[in-house]
């Protein structure tokens, strides 16, 4: 499948796939103004410019996602991030700092990794049967109500 994007006119960083088995593409912050540089305080977020669009087809979603080593080595982590077919603007990452110190984003860091995923498009219906699961052999699971921790340690 070929997936096309565009560059705006401030995007100096394309995406790029590390390896071809990766399923992300790696995202590089993109700021509008030349080597300007995001501080992003502990306990903050910030939205940060990828300068990328994407032309993504109906029945798949663009899923923005955590880079590993960011997680781990600096404790940046990426907001829910999805990216419908049809939206036709420059995609953003809500990368969130959640670790103690400030972490500064320089221009060209790779901030997320995008994912390409399908989706199902449902139909949702709305019931009147709180017993969502009496009438239909739609799981093969007894687990019921059980919520957190419902499953053991």
């Amino acid at each position: 499948m070929m997936l096309e994007y565009y560059c705006l006119p401030h995007c100096k960083h394309k995406p790029v796939r590390a390896n071809p088995s990766d399923a992300g593409l790696d995202l590089c912050f993109n700021p509008t103004w030349p080597h300007w540089s995001a501080a992003i305080q502990p306990g903050e977020s910030m939205i940060l410019p990828t300068g990328l669009k994407f032309g993504i087809p109906h029945g798949y979603m663009l899923q923005i996602m955590n880079r590993s080593g960011n997680a781990a080595k600096k404790q940046l982590m990426v907001g829910a991030c999805v990216v419908d077919s049809g939206y036709d603007g420059e995609v953003f990452v809500n990368l969130h700092n959640v670790g103690n110190n400030t972490q500064t984003i320089e221009s060209g860091m790779k901030i997320a990794q995008a994912v390409l995923i399908p989706v199902v498009h449902a139909r949702f219906v709305e019931t009147s049967n709180d017993n969502l699961y009496d009438w239909s052999p739609i799981t093969i699971s007894n687990r019921g109500d059980g919520a957190l921790g419902s499953t053991g340690d």
